[in-house]
């Protein structure tokens, strides 16, 4: 690794307000759906202070809305805790394909910018190490950016969720989709990527057909990150 890769985990309090700037126009979208899960877990039962609490301590939509379909007077724990593992499982990926620059910081500043990990900053920051550009700023700045709008529409969902209770229909549902292609399809090219992204792809698909529901993202996830933990070990030994 040069003194230039060295340099690449490197960030301060402009970089982050930079990276919370350049991911605020997609945090709206965040905003609905925050405010869909909020109405939700309003009509589930849930008090205004523990759906605000989930949102800020949780910060993970998916996993939410399904712990959502399994509260009740008594809330399966065992269930709850696989299922929102199974859905966040990706972020084993996120966090192998990170490693590189991670294993520059501290601990805590490292577990502290992957606390606010989600697709969108995660892909951005990916996207500015592969052009050899710091990506941490991006991936703090703009986590945080994502973490306020999630926490503000739950808020607003709360009081005013009528308004977007079914995001879908409105199509909304594929903004972060679409996103997240540009961010792939604008990322680096290499065979390396190419087959990390292809193993990951087709482990999820014959999970998602052949074993239980939810299993295909975890299996993925581990998929594709071991691959690119033995290219990248591979690389270093020769």
């Amino acid at each position: 690794m040069t003194d230039a890769d060295n340099e690449l985990h490197h960030f301060d309090r402009r970089m982050v307000w930079a990276g919370f700037r350049q991911l605020a126009p997609i945090s709206i979208f965040v905003t609905l759906f925050g405010a869909a899960f909020g109405l939700a877990a309003v009509q589930t039962g849930l008090d205004d202070s523990v759906i605000l609490a989930m949102s800020a301590l949780v910060f993970a939509g998916a996993s939410q809305f399904a712990a959502l379909e399994l509260w009740g007077s008594q809330v399966p724990l065992f269930t709850l805790m696989v299922t929102v593992f199974a859905i966040n499982a990706r972020h084993l990926l996120m966090g192998a394909t990170l490693y590189p620059w991670l294993r520059q910081l501290p601990p805590g500043r490292r577990y502290g910018v992957m606390l606010i990990a989600s697709d969108a900053n995660w892909a951005m920051a990916m996207q500015a190490f592969n052009r050899n550009r710091p990506g941490f700023g991006l991936l703090l700045g703009g986590g945080l950016a994502l973490w306020s709008f999630w926490v503000l529409g739950s808020w607003l969902g709360i009081h005013f969720g009528s308004a977007v209770s079914d995001p879908k229909r409105l199509g909304l549902d594929m903004v972060m989709g679409c996103f997240l292609l540009a961010m792939v399809v604008g990322g680096e090219k290499n065979l390396r990527m190419l087959v990390i992204w292809s193993v990951a792809a087709a482990a999820s698909l014959l999970a998602f057909r052949y074993l239980p529901e939810n299993s295909h993202v975890v299996v993925g996830a581990l998929a594709g990150g071991a691959t690119g933990l033995l290219w990248k070990e591979h690389a270093r030994e020769s």
